[in-house]
Protein backbone atom coordinates (compact mmCIF):
# COMPACT_ATOMS: atom_id res chain seq x y z
CA UNK A 1 0.00 0.00 0.00
CA UNK A 2 1.33 3.46 -0.64
CA UNK A 3 2.42 5.71 1.80
CA UNK A 4 3.16 3.21 4.38
CA UNK A 5 6.16 2.93 5.64
CA UNK A 6 6.50 0.08 8.01
CA UNK A 7 3.47 -3.20 8.28
CA UNK A 8 3.04 -5.11 11.45
CA UNK A 9 1.30 -8.29 10.94
CA UNK A 10 -1.49 -8.86 13.67
CA UNK A 11 -3.11 -12.14 14.97
CA UNK A 12 -6.84 -10.88 15.21
CA UNK A 13 -8.67 -13.48 17.90
CA UNK A 14 -11.91 -14.27 15.97
CA UNK A 15 -14.00 -14.66 19.01
CA UNK A 16 -13.17 -10.85 20.35
CA UNK A 17 -16.20 -9.85 21.84
CA UNK A 18 -18.09 -7.23 20.75
CA UNK A 19 -17.56 -5.11 23.76
CA UNK A 20 -13.93 -5.47 23.21
CA UNK A 21 -14.51 -3.73 19.56
CA UNK A 22 -16.41 -0.74 20.29
CA UNK A 23 -14.26 -0.25 22.78
CA UNK A 24 -11.58 0.13 19.70
CA UNK A 25 -13.87 0.97 16.94
CA UNK A 26 -15.28 4.08 15.53
CA UNK A 27 -18.98 4.23 13.85
CA UNK A 28 -18.28 5.70 10.53
CA UNK A 29 -20.80 8.19 12.23
CA UNK A 30 -18.65 9.02 15.23
CA UNK A 31 -18.60 8.43 18.63
CA UNK A 32 -16.89 9.17 21.67
CA UNK A 33 -13.51 10.28 20.08
CA UNK A 34 -10.68 12.19 20.91
CA UNK A 35 -10.92 15.95 19.83
CA UNK A 36 -8.08 17.19 17.23
CA UNK A 37 -6.73 20.08 17.29
CA UNK A 38 -7.00 20.52 14.28
CA UNK A 39 -10.20 22.09 12.42
CA UNK A 40 -10.97 22.11 8.54
CA UNK A 41 -11.65 25.07 6.87
CA UNK A 42 -14.42 26.60 5.91
CA UNK A 43 -13.23 28.36 2.60
CA UNK A 44 -12.89 24.87 1.00
CA UNK A 45 -16.05 23.37 1.15
CA UNK A 46 -17.59 26.90 0.40
CA UNK A 47 -15.40 26.51 -2.56
CA UNK A 48 -16.53 22.90 -3.55
CA UNK A 49 -20.19 24.51 -3.02
CA UNK A 50 -19.87 26.82 -5.63
CA UNK A 51 -17.89 25.12 -7.99
CA UNK A 52 -20.70 22.32 -7.84
CA UNK A 53 -22.82 25.23 -8.98
CA UNK A 54 -20.96 26.34 -11.50
CA UNK A 55 -20.66 23.29 -12.95
CA UNK A 56 -24.39 22.22 -12.67
CA UNK A 57 -25.49 25.45 -14.79
CA UNK A 58 -22.76 24.50 -17.27
CA UNK A 59 -24.16 21.03 -17.68
CA UNK A 60 -28.03 22.12 -17.67
CA UNK A 61 -27.15 24.77 -20.16
CA UNK A 62 -26.32 22.49 -22.65
CA UNK A 63 -28.15 19.11 -21.73
CA UNK A 64 -31.94 21.18 -21.08
CA UNK A 65 -32.20 22.54 -24.85
CA UNK A 66 -30.19 19.97 -26.74
CA UNK A 67 -32.41 17.76 -28.20
CA UNK A 68 -34.09 21.41 -29.43
CA UNK A 69 -31.02 22.47 -31.09
CA UNK A 70 -30.28 19.55 -32.65
CA UNK A 71 -34.05 19.43 -34.32
CA UNK A 72 -34.31 23.01 -35.18
CA UNK A 73 -30.00 23.73 -36.21
CA UNK A 74 -28.44 20.73 -36.99
CA UNK A 75 -32.00 19.64 -38.68
CA UNK A 76 -31.97 16.46 -36.97
CA UNK A 77 -35.08 14.33 -37.07
CA UNK A 78 -37.28 13.93 -33.37
CA UNK A 79 -36.53 10.40 -33.54
CA UNK A 80 -32.94 10.87 -33.84
CA UNK A 81 -32.60 14.07 -31.53
CA UNK A 82 -34.23 12.23 -28.94
CA UNK A 83 -32.51 9.35 -29.05
CA UNK A 84 -29.30 10.94 -29.29
CA UNK A 85 -29.73 12.97 -26.48
CA UNK A 86 -30.53 9.65 -24.77
CA UNK A 87 -27.05 8.00 -25.35
CA UNK A 88 -25.36 10.87 -24.54
CA UNK A 89 -27.46 11.53 -20.62
CA UNK A 90 -26.77 7.46 -20.41
CA UNK A 91 -22.76 9.07 -21.34
CA UNK A 92 -22.64 11.43 -18.93
CA UNK A 93 -24.09 9.08 -15.62
CA UNK A 94 -22.23 6.09 -16.68
CA UNK A 95 -18.05 7.61 -16.99
CA UNK A 96 -18.60 8.39 -13.21
CA UNK A 97 -18.05 5.03 -12.80
CA UNK A 98 -14.58 4.84 -14.80
CA UNK A 99 -13.76 8.57 -12.84
CA UNK A 100 -14.20 6.67 -9.66
CA UNK A 101 -11.74 4.14 -10.25
CA UNK A 102 -9.36 6.39 -11.99
CA UNK A 103 -9.69 8.60 -8.31
CA UNK A 104 -9.15 5.81 -6.08
CA UNK A 105 -7.05 3.64 -7.98
CA UNK A 106 -4.60 6.04 -9.33
CA UNK A 107 -5.25 9.29 -9.49
CA UNK A 108 -6.88 10.41 -6.42
CA UNK A 109 -9.79 12.90 -6.28
CA UNK A 110 -8.19 16.47 -6.77
CA UNK A 111 -6.45 15.04 -9.98
CA UNK A 112 -9.23 13.52 -11.57
CA UNK A 113 -11.67 17.14 -10.95
CA UNK A 114 -8.88 18.71 -12.21
CA UNK A 115 -8.56 16.87 -15.38
CA UNK A 116 -12.50 16.35 -15.54
CA UNK A 117 -12.18 19.99 -15.79
CA UNK A 118 -10.30 21.14 -18.57
CA UNK A 119 -11.87 18.13 -20.51
CA UNK A 120 -15.28 19.83 -19.41
CA UNK A 121 -13.99 23.62 -20.68
CA UNK A 122 -12.25 21.75 -24.04
CA UNK A 123 -15.67 20.21 -25.09
CA UNK A 124 -17.54 23.27 -23.59
CA UNK A 125 -15.15 25.85 -26.26
CA UNK A 126 -15.57 23.09 -29.15
CA UNK A 127 -20.02 23.13 -28.40
CA UNK A 128 -20.06 26.88 -28.47
CA UNK A 129 -17.44 27.64 -31.24
CA UNK A 130 -19.18 24.55 -33.81
CA UNK A 131 -22.68 27.17 -33.06
CA UNK A 132 -20.84 29.58 -34.52
CA UNK A 133 -20.88 28.27 -38.04
CA UNK A 134 -23.53 29.95 -39.87
CA UNK A 135 -25.77 26.79 -40.70
CA UNK A 136 -28.49 28.31 -42.42
CA UNK A 137 -26.03 29.83 -45.04
CA UNK A 138 -23.62 27.27 -46.27
CA UNK A 139 -26.35 24.07 -45.27
CA UNK A 140 -29.47 23.78 -47.46
CA UNK A 141 -32.73 23.72 -45.69
CA UNK A 142 -34.13 19.92 -44.62
CA UNK A 143 -37.71 20.55 -44.22
CA UNK A 144 -39.24 18.00 -46.36
CA UNK A 145 -41.81 20.19 -48.35
CA UNK A 146 -38.64 22.50 -49.65
CA UNK A 147 -36.54 19.71 -50.18
CA UNK A 148 -35.28 19.07 -54.14
CA UNK A 149 -34.43 16.18 -55.68
CA UNK A 150 -31.59 17.92 -57.61
CA UNK A 151 -29.93 19.38 -54.21
CA UNK A 152 -27.35 17.69 -52.19
CA UNK A 153 -29.52 16.18 -49.08
CA UNK A 154 -28.45 18.61 -45.66
CA UNK A 155 -27.29 15.43 -43.25
CA UNK A 156 -24.90 14.68 -45.95
CA UNK A 157 -23.23 18.24 -46.33
CA UNK A 158 -23.45 18.87 -42.49
CA UNK A 159 -21.84 15.73 -41.71
CA UNK A 160 -18.27 17.08 -40.63
CA UNK A 161 -20.05 20.04 -38.21
CA UNK A 162 -22.08 16.96 -36.78
CA UNK A 163 -18.98 15.28 -36.41
CA UNK A 164 -17.33 18.44 -34.76
CA UNK A 165 -20.19 18.90 -32.59
CA UNK A 166 -20.48 15.32 -31.24
CA UNK A 167 -16.71 15.05 -30.26
CA UNK A 168 -16.99 18.03 -27.76
CA UNK A 169 -20.51 16.48 -26.56
CA UNK A 170 -18.15 13.71 -25.58
CA UNK A 171 -15.68 15.48 -23.88
CA UNK A 172 -18.13 17.04 -21.98
CA UNK A 173 -19.94 13.83 -20.99
CA UNK A 174 -16.24 12.82 -20.06
CA UNK A 175 -15.81 16.01 -17.93
CA UNK A 176 -19.09 15.94 -16.45
CA UNK A 177 -18.84 12.51 -15.30
CA UNK A 178 -15.19 12.75 -13.78
CA UNK A 179 -16.30 15.72 -11.52
CA UNK A 180 -19.60 14.01 -10.64
CA UNK A 181 -17.51 10.93 -9.67
CA UNK A 182 -14.74 12.88 -7.12
CA UNK A 183 -16.31 16.18 -6.71
CA UNK A 184 -18.25 15.23 -3.93
CA UNK A 185 -16.20 12.72 -2.13
CA UNK A 186 -12.81 15.29 -2.35
CA UNK A 187 -15.41 17.96 -0.58
CA UNK A 188 -16.04 15.62 1.85
CA UNK A 189 -12.74 14.47 2.09
CA UNK A 190 -12.39 18.33 3.79
CA UNK A 191 -13.80 17.57 7.09
CA UNK A 192 -11.81 15.87 9.76
CA UNK A 193 -13.94 12.86 10.92
CA UNK A 194 -12.60 12.38 14.22
CA UNK A 195 -13.59 16.59 14.99
CA UNK A 196 -17.04 16.97 16.86
CA UNK A 197 -17.52 20.01 15.11
CA UNK A 198 -17.09 19.08 11.46
CA UNK A 199 -19.16 15.85 12.07
CA UNK A 200 -22.38 17.81 11.54
CA UNK A 201 -20.94 20.33 9.08
CA UNK A 202 -20.02 17.61 7.39
CA UNK A 203 -23.35 15.94 6.66
CA UNK A 204 -24.72 19.68 5.81
CA UNK A 205 -22.51 19.90 3.43
CA UNK A 206 -23.55 17.06 1.49
CA UNK A 207 -27.54 18.73 1.68
CA UNK A 208 -26.32 21.83 0.52
CA UNK A 209 -23.94 20.27 -2.23
CA UNK A 210 -27.67 18.68 -3.56
CA UNK A 211 -28.94 22.17 -3.26
CA UNK A 212 -25.85 23.59 -5.24
CA UNK A 213 -27.33 21.01 -7.80
CA UNK A 214 -30.20 22.28 -7.96
CA UNK A 215 -29.39 25.81 -8.04
CA UNK A 216 -27.75 24.80 -11.26
CA UNK A 217 -30.78 23.08 -12.70
CA UNK A 218 -32.91 25.94 -11.95
CA UNK A 219 -30.61 29.18 -13.66
CA UNK A 220 -30.23 27.11 -16.78
CA UNK A 221 -33.36 26.21 -17.06
CA UNK A 222 -34.69 30.20 -17.08
CA UNK A 223 -31.98 32.43 -17.71
CA UNK A 224 -29.53 30.08 -19.98
CA UNK A 225 -32.67 28.78 -21.99
CA UNK A 226 -34.25 31.86 -22.58
CA UNK A 227 -30.94 33.78 -23.83
CA UNK A 228 -30.26 30.22 -26.22
CA UNK A 229 -33.89 30.68 -27.62
CA UNK A 230 -34.45 34.12 -27.61
CA UNK A 231 -30.62 35.70 -27.85
CA UNK A 232 -28.66 33.36 -30.20
CA UNK A 233 -27.29 29.30 -29.27
CA UNK A 234 -24.18 30.75 -29.46
CA UNK A 235 -24.38 33.33 -26.33
CA UNK A 236 -26.09 30.45 -24.02
CA UNK A 237 -23.26 28.04 -24.81
CA UNK A 238 -20.83 30.72 -24.15
CA UNK A 239 -22.46 31.32 -20.58
CA UNK A 240 -22.03 27.62 -20.02
CA UNK A 241 -18.49 27.34 -21.16
CA UNK A 242 -17.78 30.83 -18.87
CA UNK A 243 -19.19 28.80 -15.75
CA UNK A 244 -16.55 25.74 -16.39
CA UNK A 245 -13.59 28.03 -16.95
CA UNK A 246 -14.68 30.06 -13.83
CA UNK A 247 -14.97 26.67 -12.37
CA UNK A 248 -11.46 25.41 -13.04
CA UNK A 249 -9.78 29.01 -12.41
CA UNK A 250 -11.56 28.76 -8.95
CA UNK A 251 -10.58 24.59 -8.74
CA UNK A 252 -6.77 25.66 -9.14
CA UNK A 253 -6.31 28.90 -7.35
CA UNK A 254 -7.18 27.25 -3.80
CA UNK A 255 -4.80 23.99 -4.44
CA UNK A 256 -2.76 25.17 -1.58
CA UNK A 257 -5.82 24.75 1.15
CA UNK A 258 -7.21 21.54 0.08
CA UNK A 259 -6.34 18.55 1.92
CA UNK A 260 -5.77 15.48 -0.24
CA UNK A 261 -5.74 11.73 -0.18
CA UNK A 262 -3.14 9.13 -1.40
CA UNK A 263 -4.85 6.77 -3.91
CA UNK A 264 -4.01 3.40 -2.19
CA UNK A 265 -4.14 1.36 -5.27
CA UNK A 266 -6.48 -0.72 -7.52
CA UNK A 267 -9.30 -1.79 -5.22
CA UNK A 268 -10.72 -3.93 -7.74
CA UNK A 269 -7.54 -6.07 -7.14
CA UNK A 270 -7.83 -6.33 -3.53
CA UNK A 271 -11.53 -7.55 -4.14
CA UNK A 272 -10.43 -10.62 -6.10
CA UNK A 273 -7.66 -11.22 -3.57
CA UNK A 274 -10.04 -11.48 -1.47
CA UNK A 275 -12.23 -14.45 -3.53
CA UNK A 276 -9.50 -15.98 -4.83
CA UNK A 277 -8.03 -16.59 -1.45
CA UNK A 278 -11.45 -17.56 0.14
CA UNK A 279 -11.44 -20.13 -2.85
CA UNK A 280 -7.93 -21.59 -2.40
CA UNK A 281 -9.09 -22.32 1.00
CA UNK A 282 -12.47 -23.56 0.43
CA UNK A 283 -11.61 -26.89 2.29
CA UNK A 284 -10.97 -24.83 5.58
CA UNK A 285 -13.16 -24.89 8.49
CA UNK A 286 -13.41 -20.75 9.91
CA UNK A 287 -15.18 -21.98 13.14
CA UNK A 288 -12.39 -24.62 13.85
CA UNK A 289 -9.27 -24.43 11.76
CA UNK A 290 -7.37 -21.78 13.97
CA UNK A 291 -7.79 -19.26 16.28
CA UNK A 292 -6.43 -16.43 14.47
CA UNK A 293 -6.75 -14.21 11.48
CA UNK A 294 -4.45 -12.34 9.88
CA UNK A 295 -3.84 -8.05 9.85
CA UNK A 296 -1.57 -6.09 9.69
CA UNK A 297 -0.95 -2.55 11.32
CA UNK A 298 -0.48 0.04 9.45
CA UNK A 299 1.88 3.31 10.68
CA UNK A 300 2.06 6.44 8.62
CA UNK A 301 4.46 9.27 8.58
CA UNK A 302 3.48 10.21 4.73
CA UNK A 303 1.74 13.44 6.69
CA UNK A 304 -1.79 12.72 4.32
CA UNK A 305 -5.04 13.46 5.32
CA UNK A 306 -6.37 11.26 7.93
CA UNK A 307 -4.97 8.04 9.27
CA UNK A 308 -4.69 4.85 7.60
CA UNK A 309 -7.60 2.39 9.45
CA UNK A 310 -8.12 -1.41 10.02
CA UNK A 311 -11.71 -2.60 10.07
CA UNK A 312 -13.02 -4.44 12.62
CA UNK A 313 -13.92 -7.84 12.15
CA UNK A 314 -17.65 -8.99 11.65
CA UNK A 315 -19.19 -12.40 11.98
CA UNK A 316 -21.54 -12.59 8.64
CA UNK A 317 -20.55 -13.74 5.21
CA UNK A 318 -17.81 -16.18 7.18
CA UNK A 319 -16.71 -17.64 3.76
CA UNK A 320 -14.89 -15.17 3.37
CA UNK A 321 -12.77 -14.95 6.39
CA UNK A 322 -11.06 -18.08 4.84
CA UNK A 323 -9.12 -15.98 3.11
CA UNK A 324 -7.48 -14.33 6.17
CA UNK A 325 -6.61 -17.75 7.72
CA UNK A 326 -3.11 -18.19 8.07
CA UNK A 327 -1.99 -21.73 7.61
CA UNK A 328 1.38 -23.36 8.23
CA UNK A 329 2.74 -22.49 5.02
CA UNK A 330 1.62 -18.99 5.27
CA UNK A 331 3.69 -18.72 8.37
CA UNK A 332 7.25 -20.45 6.97
CA UNK A 333 9.68 -18.33 7.26
CA UNK A 334 11.48 -16.52 4.55
CA UNK A 335 8.30 -16.83 2.46
CA UNK A 336 6.83 -13.60 1.70
CA UNK A 337 2.89 -12.90 1.66
CA UNK A 338 1.11 -14.34 -1.23
CA UNK A 339 -2.26 -11.48 -1.46
CA UNK A 340 -3.56 -14.18 -3.44
CA UNK A 341 -3.43 -16.59 -0.52
CA UNK A 342 -3.48 -14.85 1.95
CA UNK A 343 -5.19 -11.42 2.84
CA UNK A 344 -5.37 -8.73 5.64
CA UNK A 345 -8.84 -8.92 8.30
CA UNK A 346 -9.44 -5.44 6.73
CA UNK A 347 -9.57 -6.47 3.36
CA UNK A 348 -12.46 -9.11 3.92
CA UNK A 349 -14.37 -6.39 5.88
CA UNK A 350 -14.52 -4.41 2.61
CA UNK A 351 -15.60 -6.62 0.42
CA UNK A 352 -18.19 -7.18 3.13
CA UNK A 353 -19.22 -4.08 3.34
CA UNK A 354 -20.06 -3.62 -0.69
CA UNK A 355 -21.92 -7.28 0.08
CA UNK A 356 -23.98 -5.56 2.75
CA UNK A 357 -24.23 -2.15 0.73
CA UNK A 358 -25.56 -3.89 -1.91
CA UNK A 359 -29.52 -4.30 -0.85
CA UNK A 360 -29.65 -0.64 0.54
CA UNK A 361 -28.62 0.33 -3.53
CA UNK A 362 -30.97 -2.04 -4.78
CA UNK A 363 -33.71 -0.11 -3.07
CA UNK A 364 -32.37 3.02 -4.22
CA UNK A 365 -32.80 2.03 -7.70
CA UNK A 366 -36.45 1.36 -7.15
CA UNK A 367 -37.19 4.65 -5.25
CA UNK A 368 -35.65 6.23 -8.01
CA UNK A 369 -37.78 4.55 -10.53
CA UNK A 370 -40.70 6.22 -8.45
CA UNK A 371 -39.12 9.24 -8.49
CA UNK A 372 -39.03 9.81 -11.91
CA UNK A 373 -42.46 10.40 -12.39
CA UNK A 374 -41.84 13.56 -11.06
CA UNK A 375 -40.27 14.05 -14.63
CA UNK A 376 -42.76 12.07 -16.94
CA UNK A 377 -45.98 11.03 -16.04
CA UNK A 378 -46.44 14.19 -13.50
CA UNK A 379 -46.29 16.30 -16.09
CA UNK A 380 -48.57 14.42 -18.34
CA UNK A 381 -51.27 14.41 -15.98
CA UNK A 382 -50.60 18.52 -15.03
CA UNK A 383 -50.79 18.81 -18.81
CA UNK A 384 -54.84 17.63 -18.20
CA UNK A 385 -55.74 20.15 -15.88
CA UNK A 386 -56.21 23.72 -15.95
CA UNK A 387 -53.08 24.94 -15.71
CA UNK A 388 -54.04 28.92 -14.97
CA UNK A 389 -52.83 30.38 -12.05
CA UNK A 390 -53.66 33.74 -11.44
CA UNK A 391 -54.25 34.81 -14.59
CA UNK A 392 -51.11 33.32 -15.92
CA UNK A 393 -50.69 30.06 -18.51
CA UNK A 394 -48.19 28.15 -16.06
CA UNK A 395 -46.35 25.17 -17.82
CA UNK A 396 -46.76 21.87 -16.42
CA UNK A 397 -43.19 21.38 -16.24
CA UNK A 398 -42.62 24.62 -14.56
CA UNK A 399 -43.74 22.85 -11.21
CA UNK A 400 -40.60 21.11 -10.52
CA UNK A 401 -39.15 24.46 -9.86
CA UNK A 402 -41.92 24.29 -7.17
CA UNK A 403 -40.32 21.03 -5.96
CA UNK A 404 -36.77 22.69 -5.94
CA UNK A 405 -37.71 25.43 -3.92
CA UNK A 406 -39.59 22.68 -1.90
CA UNK A 407 -36.06 20.67 -1.46
CA UNK A 408 -34.86 23.66 -0.06
CA UNK A 409 -37.66 24.25 2.42
CA UNK A 410 -36.54 20.76 4.05
CA UNK A 411 -33.17 21.24 4.76
CA UNK A 412 -33.61 24.45 6.29
CA UNK A 413 -36.85 22.48 8.33
CA UNK A 414 -34.76 19.52 9.56
CA UNK A 415 -31.28 21.13 9.99
CA UNK A 416 -33.35 24.05 11.73
CA UNK A 417 -35.98 22.84 13.30
CA UNK A 418 -35.75 19.01 13.79
CA UNK A 419 -32.13 18.71 14.66
CA UNK A 420 -32.51 21.20 17.69
CA UNK A 421 -35.84 19.75 18.68
CA UNK A 422 -34.02 16.07 19.47
CA UNK A 423 -31.68 17.93 21.16
CA UNK A 424 -29.00 18.55 18.30
CA UNK A 425 -28.87 15.17 17.55
CA UNK A 426 -29.39 14.43 14.13
CA UNK A 427 -31.24 11.21 13.08
CA UNK A 428 -29.50 8.54 11.93
CA UNK A 429 -28.41 8.44 7.87
CA UNK A 430 -30.57 5.08 7.54
CA UNK A 431 -33.58 6.48 9.54
CA UNK A 432 -33.51 9.59 7.04
CA UNK A 433 -33.33 7.41 4.14
CA UNK A 434 -36.86 5.34 5.62
CA UNK A 435 -38.37 8.18 5.94
CA UNK A 436 -37.38 9.00 2.24
CA UNK A 437 -38.39 5.65 0.87
CA UNK A 438 -42.05 5.97 3.19
CA UNK A 439 -42.72 9.76 1.75
CA UNK A 440 -42.43 8.62 -2.01
CA UNK A 441 -45.12 5.98 -1.15
CA UNK A 442 -47.30 8.47 0.09
CA UNK A 443 -46.73 10.74 -2.97
CA UNK A 444 -47.38 8.25 -5.34
CA UNK A 445 -51.14 7.71 -3.28
CA UNK A 446 -51.12 11.63 -3.30
CA UNK A 447 -51.28 11.04 -7.28
CA UNK A 448 -53.25 8.33 -7.55
CA UNK A 449 -56.15 9.77 -5.39
CA UNK A 450 -55.36 13.09 -7.59
CA UNK A 451 -56.11 11.03 -10.84
CA UNK A 452 -59.13 9.57 -9.52
CA UNK A 453 -60.39 13.11 -8.12
CA UNK A 454 -59.48 14.70 -11.54
CA UNK A 455 -61.28 11.99 -14.06
CA UNK A 456 -64.49 11.96 -11.95
CA UNK A 457 -65.03 15.48 -12.50
CA UNK A 458 -63.78 14.98 -16.04
CA UNK A 459 -66.28 12.21 -17.06
CA UNK A 460 -69.14 13.70 -14.49
CA UNK A 461 -69.54 17.32 -15.83
CA UNK A 462 -66.77 17.81 -18.10
CA UNK A 463 -64.56 20.34 -16.56
CA UNK A 464 -60.99 19.94 -14.99
CA UNK A 465 -58.98 20.43 -11.91
CA UNK A 466 -56.18 23.26 -11.53
CA UNK A 467 -53.16 22.62 -11.68
CA UNK A 468 -52.45 23.76 -8.13
CA UNK A 469 -54.08 20.81 -6.86
CA UNK A 470 -50.32 18.51 -7.58
CA UNK A 471 -48.55 20.82 -5.64
CA UNK A 472 -49.03 18.27 -2.67
CA UNK A 473 -47.58 15.76 -4.48
CA UNK A 474 -45.16 17.73 -5.08
CA UNK A 475 -44.01 18.77 -1.85
CA UNK A 476 -44.12 15.11 -0.60
CA UNK A 477 -41.81 13.98 -3.33
CA UNK A 478 -39.04 16.96 -2.09
CA UNK A 479 -39.36 15.70 1.20
CA UNK A 480 -38.39 12.02 -0.20
CA UNK A 481 -35.08 14.29 -2.55
CA UNK A 482 -34.23 15.43 0.73
CA UNK A 483 -34.52 12.30 3.17
CA UNK A 484 -33.10 10.06 0.55
CA UNK A 485 -31.50 10.89 -2.67
CA UNK A 486 -29.29 13.43 -0.18
CA UNK A 487 -28.64 10.76 2.58
CA UNK A 488 -27.90 7.97 0.28
CA UNK A 489 -24.75 10.25 -0.96
CA UNK A 490 -23.64 10.77 2.30
CA UNK A 491 -24.44 7.12 3.68
CA UNK A 492 -22.42 5.48 0.62
CA UNK A 493 -19.56 7.84 1.24
CA UNK A 494 -19.42 7.15 4.51
CA UNK A 495 -20.11 3.51 4.94
CA UNK A 496 -17.30 3.11 1.36
CA UNK A 497 -13.91 1.38 2.57
CA UNK A 498 -11.16 4.09 2.19
CA UNK A 499 -9.94 2.83 -1.35
CA UNK A 500 -13.44 2.88 -2.45
CA UNK A 501 -14.72 6.20 -1.87
CA UNK A 502 -15.43 7.55 -5.54
CA UNK A 503 -16.52 4.40 -6.66
CA UNK A 504 -19.50 3.78 -3.86
CA UNK A 505 -20.49 7.56 -4.36
CA UNK A 506 -20.46 7.28 -8.20
CA UNK A 507 -22.60 3.81 -7.59
CA UNK A 508 -24.93 6.04 -5.50
CA UNK A 509 -25.51 8.40 -8.25
CA UNK A 510 -26.06 5.67 -10.70
CA UNK A 511 -29.09 4.48 -8.90
CA UNK A 512 -30.55 7.74 -10.26
CA UNK A 513 -29.44 6.93 -14.04
CA UNK A 514 -30.81 2.84 -13.64
CA UNK A 515 -34.57 4.28 -11.77
CA UNK A 516 -35.35 6.22 -14.85
CA UNK A 517 -34.43 2.66 -16.94
CA UNK A 518 -36.33 0.99 -14.53
CA UNK A 519 -39.67 3.60 -14.94
CA UNK A 520 -38.95 3.50 -18.67
CA UNK A 521 -39.43 -0.22 -18.94
CA UNK A 522 -41.82 0.04 -16.41
CA UNK A 523 -44.87 2.44 -18.36
CA UNK A 524 -43.22 0.29 -21.56
CA UNK A 525 -44.76 -2.89 -20.32
CA UNK A 526 -47.68 -1.15 -18.91
CA UNK A 527 -48.32 0.31 -22.08
CA UNK A 528 -48.32 -3.04 -24.03
CA UNK A 529 -49.92 -5.55 -21.35
CA UNK A 530 -52.93 -2.62 -20.83
CA UNK A 531 -53.68 -1.95 -24.88
CA UNK A 532 -53.85 -5.80 -25.62
CA UNK A 533 -56.88 -6.20 -27.45
CA UNK A 534 -57.41 -2.74 -28.47
CA UNK A 535 -58.03 -1.05 -25.09
CA UNK A 536 -56.90 2.27 -24.85
CA UNK A 537 -54.91 1.01 -22.02
CA UNK A 538 -53.61 2.67 -18.50
CA UNK A 539 -51.43 5.50 -20.29
CA UNK A 540 -53.20 6.80 -23.91
CA UNK A 541 -52.75 10.02 -25.31
CA UNK A 542 -55.87 11.02 -24.16
CA UNK A 543 -55.44 10.62 -20.50
CA UNK A 544 -59.17 11.44 -19.94
CA UNK A 545 -59.99 7.83 -21.49
CA UNK A 546 -57.59 6.01 -19.47
CA UNK A 547 -56.71 5.36 -15.89
CA UNK A 548 -53.70 6.78 -15.41
CA UNK A 549 -54.77 6.73 -11.72
CA UNK A 550 -54.45 2.88 -12.02
CA UNK A 551 -50.64 3.25 -12.58
CA UNK A 552 -50.01 5.60 -9.98
CA UNK A 553 -51.54 2.69 -7.66
CA UNK A 554 -48.95 0.13 -9.18
CA UNK A 555 -46.02 2.20 -8.47
CA UNK A 556 -47.71 2.97 -5.09
CA UNK A 557 -47.58 -0.81 -4.30
CA UNK A 558 -43.87 -0.86 -5.92
CA UNK A 559 -42.64 1.73 -3.29
CA UNK A 560 -44.59 0.30 -0.35
CA UNK A 561 -43.12 -3.25 -0.85
CA UNK A 562 -39.30 -1.36 -1.93
CA UNK A 563 -40.26 0.26 1.45
CA UNK A 564 -40.93 -3.33 3.68
CA UNK A 565 -37.80 -4.85 2.10
CA UNK A 566 -35.82 -1.42 3.03
CA UNK A 567 -36.82 -1.94 6.71
CA UNK A 568 -35.67 -5.81 6.63
CA UNK A 569 -32.19 -4.91 5.02
CA UNK A 570 -31.71 -1.65 7.25
CA UNK A 571 -32.62 -3.05 10.01
CA UNK A 572 -29.92 -6.16 9.71
CA UNK A 573 -27.46 -3.74 7.80
CA UNK A 574 -24.28 -3.51 10.16
CA UNK A 575 -22.87 0.21 10.70
CA UNK A 576 -18.68 0.25 9.16
CA UNK A 577 -16.25 -0.27 12.38
CA UNK A 578 -12.70 0.94 11.64
CA UNK A 579 -9.91 0.93 13.82
CA UNK A 580 -7.63 3.94 13.74
CA UNK A 581 -3.89 3.45 13.99
CA UNK A 582 -1.59 6.26 13.69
Amino acid sequence: MEGVEERRPLLINREETNESNQEKAVSCQGSDLEEPVATSDWRVPATILGIECLESMAFNGIATNLVVYLRTVLHDDNASSAAKVSIWYGTSYFVPIVGAVLADTWWGSYMTVMVSLILYFLGMMGTTLSSLIPTADLFPSCDDKDSDITRTPCNAVSAPHKLELYLCLFLIALGCGGVRSSLLPFGADQFIDTNHTDQPKKSSFFSWFYVCVIFGVISSGTVVVWVQENVSWSLGFAISTFCVSLALVWFLACTALYRRKVPSGSPLKSICQVLVASLRKIGLNVSKQGASLFEVDYESSNGEVGSLKRLAHTSDFRFLDKAAIMTDSDLESNNPRNSWSLCTVTQVEELKILLRLAPIWATGVLHSAAFSQMHTTFIQQGKSMDTTVLSFSVPAASLYSFEVICVVCWVFFYNKVVVPTMGGVPLSQLQRIGIGRFLIVLAMSAAAVLEMMRLEKFRNSGSVLNVTWQLPQYFIVAGSEFFSLITQLEFFHGQAPDALKNVCTAFALLCIALGNYLSSLIITMVALVTTKGGESGWLPNDLNKGHMDYYFWMMTAISGLNFVLYIIFARRYKLKEAILTT
